[in-house]
């Protein structure tokens, strides 16, 4: 005999639910996009199909949203975290701030793993070469906070390259860091080399800025544009720095990862893992992705991010050294 009982018992748990994604990025820059490329896919593979609303918690390099997530947010299914990957390093390196155990959330997979970033001046410094950009001293370079990800990879380049008293400027949100750049008040930036060529293309079409290096992510994967660039690890000197090298590449092979809080139930985690398991795997996916943030998705699902994470190096000799290169005190020596 059909009753209500029974037909809200088998109910979608999510029909009629509102899920919040905890977004560690601001507004308008290329995390945003990554967020905003997912969304919609998730939501098409969750059953009950719920409304889904982005929260934007920018803050400490990634760490404000994650603490949110791990103390804050009722474990309930209702809350998924939209990760800057910086909250894996964060954390490995002891960092101030951080009231969250990377290992202990849940992971729900990535749309990225490969992820190169660039340092560039502008043009009107007439640093075209390497050899001019170390003989400069005071080279002011951009980024959104201690800690973001695009802070240490300026910090990182400046280390590798040997410049002279260079000055990191912090406090920006990623629009800001480009504008200032046009303004002059700054004379570089590191940047992931997807977003700077989506925004800015003719930056490196026209020769408004010069490009100096890459990080590859995974090492060997050669961008397509900027390939042409030295590695950085082709500026190591020693195997401590190279052991650096693949710390740093480690914590960013996990891309924009998506968590859930500790103890949420497995029932959600199950419809959510495999909703993100299809919308990964949608074959319109990787088209809408490519349209937004003008790179290729690579996606992780919650397997491999769970061991991307487990598996990365925690070699404390390193850890301080990359902790030191994280921070805001001057560059150590080489």
């Amino acid at each position: 005999m059909f009753s209500l009982t029974s037909a809200f018992a088998q109910a979608p748990f999510y029909q009629g639910k509102t899920i919040t994604v905890i977004a560690t990025t601001a507004p308008g820059g290329t995390g945003d996009l990554r967020v905003k490329a997912v969304v919609p896919f998730l939501r098409k593979h969750i059953p009950g199909n719920p409304t889904i609303v982005i929260e934007y918690m920018d803050g400490g390099g990634g760490r404000k949203g994650a603490n949110h997530l791990f103390r804050n947010a009722k474990p309930d299914g209702l809350t998924v975290g939209a990760m800057s990957g910086a909250v894996v390093g964060l954390q490995v390196l002891r960092e101030s701030g951080v009231m969250y155990d990377i290992d202990k959330f849940i992971q729900l997979g990535s749309p990225e793993s490969t992820t190169h970033y660039t340092i560039y001046t502008r043009r009107e410094l007439g640093l075209s070469s390497l050899e001019k950009l170390r003989a400069a001293s005071g080279i002011r370079i951009g980024a959104q906070s201690v800690g973001h990800v695009s802070y240490i990879a300026g910090r990182l380049f400046a280390y590798f390259f040997g410049l002279k008293d260079p000055k990191f400027i912090a406090g920006y949100t990623a629009p800001e860091v480009d504008a200032a750049l046009l303004r002059g008040e700054l004379d570089a930036r590191a940047n992931n080399a997807s977003s700077v060529l989506r925004r800015n293309s003719d930056w490196l079409e026209k020769g408004l800025m010069d490009f100096h290096a890459i990080l590859e992510v995974p090492k060997g994967a050669k961008h397509t544009r900027l390939g042409h660039l030295p590695e950085i690890e082709s500026f190591a000197k020693t195997d401590r720095e190279k052991r650096l090298l693949a710390m740093w590449r480690a914590f960013r092979v996990v891309g924009s990862p998506y968590m859930l809080s500790p103890g949420t139930p497995k029932e959600q985690v199950e419809i959510l893992q495999g909703a993100m398991r299809k919308a990964l795997k949608d074959p319109e996916f990787p088209r809408e992705f490519l349209k937004l943030v003008g790179d290729e998705a690579e996606p992780l699902m919650p397997e491999d991010l769970t061991k991307a994470i487990k598996d990365a190096p925690r070699d404390l000799e390193v850890v301080d050294l990359l902790k030191t290169l994280s921070g805001p005190d001057p560059l150590p020596p080489r």
